[in-house]
């Protein structure tokens, strides 16, 4: 008999027949269903399978290799092991969004080591790991380097904790290495020799990414590596390697898919300019282009060859002109997704909704965002012209200094598919600036046509007519950010109310009190969180939710300059399976 027959023979889900056969819930043969499974990706998907049948459910836990888990306080490492007994890849997050504009102090939590120190024990197999806002420290990479020895992928997302001689011990030790991303991370020690631990004959990494690590790299250690390394398809640079170093490196690295440099190019140097022109028309493959730090528009031309198959640039460190934006665009008319900072400014947006008709993803991030009178930054005018020419779009983040009813009615009826509209009006509580009326006509337009609706953000002067729109018609969203919006409790009613899909719901700086929060009662045990800051919340009102929901962690953070011990400043709200965490800091209390 085989293993899968073992497992499912004295099944609840198989029923004794009268002629005294037995006829099972699922019509398949348990290695049939298997097999299907096995070629299931999505984790949203496999998580409806669990739910089927018994059968269906041992079958999807046996097959699942890879694991999302989207709060790292949402299950405790013990209960993941019991459930699924061939994990290989895992995806974790730790802190909530907000932890990126330094909205929670130090020492909150979310430190990968207990998860590893499991890991080592039931998934001695495991092949990768991605980490987004957690802590990782030197020790955590050692137990990884040392635990796992066919480990090939290490993605680490905005983490801290970890210096130069973790960082080695991965590269000396995971002799299999595919993968090594390590994008808005923080060392302790801000050295970089650990490109020095990769032995000599390594030559396996396809993904190189150190963009955004704080750390100076030997030259001569990572020409050594990318020349061993032929089939390395993505690098992404940092901002110590200088123009000249990276012309080294380029020369022995013209396979690559995707490209990250983290250069300044300054005085013009003709040989250096020709050099580097050289390289980049070399580059035929490039289907990605990040541009990281003030570059001299000198030397934009020396990225011409290299961008006739981008489909994805990131501009977001690069703050060009409107002219030099739009003799970039007119060397990229493939592009799909672009992001860009407001110093390109409305003409710069006319030219890419005249260049670029195929894109489906636009971004623009503010300049200087504590800087409102910077520049005339990007308006509605530009929004307006990129729907208008990009019919395709169905992703925008679109950081602005003013915005209209009208325009936004008009972006969505031009682009009716949008999955994520995130709007941010700079200026909080700023009304349509031609009427002067609140904004609520523009997100009731945004939930009314885009059926497809996923993520949202919101922001100007908003009406509890908004949230009223939102709950009514967005009954595909899963993610709402709100700031500086509403009139009374009654706007988060609505949402709590409606928006069957929703997922996680980011408040700050809104009227809704305690009669908001409470409302959710039928709806808090669905979603993955709330976030709520600098709102009406009081302590009282997170001690009855917490009394009329066990199964939710509700907790307050308290910050030092907390005066008033009655209010609850911020308090982060989630379901867990794992009950209340034990690492809890003192100024988090859990009610």
């Amino acid at each position: 008999m085989g293993s899968s027959q073992k497992r499912f023979k004295d099944h609840p889900s198989i029923k004794s027949m009268s002629n005294g056969s037995v006829q099972p819930h699922s019509p398949f043969p348990d290695e049939v269903l298997e097999k299907i499974l096995s070629f299931v990706d999505s984790h949203k998907d496999r998580n409806s399978v669990s739910l089927v049948c018994k059968d269906w459910y041992n079958a999807e836990r046996w097959t699942r290799s890879k694991l999302f888990i989207g709060n790292c306080y949402a299950v405790s490492p013990e209960i993941v092991a019991r459930r699924f007994p061939r994990i290989k890849s895992v995806l974790l997050k730790g802190k909530p969004r907000f932890s990126d504009f330094n909205m929670l102090p130090p020492g909150w939590g979310a430190n990968v080591y207990a998860w590893l120190v499991k890991f080592s024990n039931v998934y001695p197999f495991l092949e990768e790991l991605r980490l987004k806002r957690m802590i990782i420290g030197d020790d955590s990479l050692q137990l990884l380097a040392n635990s796992f020895p066919s480990f090939k992928a290490l993605s680490l997302s905005s983490c801290e904790g970890f210096s130069n001689d973790g960082l080695k011990a991965i590269a000396r030790n995971c002799r299999n290495l595919i993968e090594l991303d390590i994008q808005d991370c923080v060392t302790l020690d801000g050295l970089g020799d650990w490109v020095s631990g990769f032995p000599e004959n390594f030559n396996s990494l396809e993904v190189l990414n150190f963009s955004r690590l704080d750390s100076d790299v030997n030259i001569d250690d990572l020409e050594r590596l990318i020349t061993r390394c032929r089939s390395l398809k993505v690098l992404r640079l940092n901002e110590s390697i200088p123009s000249d170093q990276l012309h080294r490196l380029l020369v022995h690295a013209t396979q690559l898919t995707e490209l990250g440099i983290g250069v300044s190019l300054q005085a013009p140097h003709n040989v250096l300019y020709k050099d580097l022109e050289s390289n980049f028309n070399k580059c035929r493959n490039l289907q990605v282009l990040t541009v990281l730090w003030d570059s001299n528009p000198f030397y934009l031309p020396i990225l011409f060859g290299a961008c006739t198959g981008l489909t994805f640039m990131n501009l977001t460190d690069a703050p060009l002109g409107s002219g030099d934006f739009s003799r970039l665009l007119g060397k990229c008319p493939n592009l799909r997704r672009i992001w860009v900072l407001d110093t390109v400014e409305d003409k710069g947006l006319e030219a890419l909704g005249s260049s670029c008709p195929l894109l489906e993803e636009f971004r623009v991030l503010p300049y200087d965002p504590y800087d409102l009178d910077h520049g005339p930054g990007v308006t509605e005018v530009g929004f307006q012209a990129v729907s208008h020419g990009c019919r395709q779009l169905h992703y925008v983040l679109y950081f602005c200094r003013r915005m209209t009813n009208a325009a936004v009615k008009a972006v969505v009826q031009n682009c009716p598919d949008f999955t994520h509209f995130r709007l941010c009006i700079m200026n909080p509580c700023q009304p349509d600036h031609l009427t002067d009326e609140p904004m609520d006509e523009a997100f009731g337009a945004v939930t009314k046509t885009c059926g497809k609706l996923k993520r949202l953000s919101i922001s100007g002067l908003l009406t509890d007519l908004t949230f009223e729109y939102i709950g009514r018609y967005a009954k595909n969203l899963e993610t709402l950010s709100v700031a500086f919006a509403g009139s009374s409790d009654r706007g988060m009613q609505c949402v709590l109310e409606g928006c069957p899909k929703l997922r996680k719901l980011e408040i700050r700086d809104c009227p809704f009190g305690n009669g908001a929060l409470l409302s959710g009662l039928a709806k808090y045990e669905k979603m993955r969180s709330l976030w709520m800051s600098s709102c009406a919340v009081t302590m009282k009102g997170c001690s009855v939710l917490a009394k009329q929901m066990p199964r939710l962690n509700v907790e307050v953070i308290k910050d030092e300059e907390s005066g008033d011990d009655l209010v609850a400043e911020k308090i982060y709200i989630y379901r867990s399976l794992a009950g209340p965490r034990i690492d809890a800091p003192p100024f988090v209390l859990t009610l």
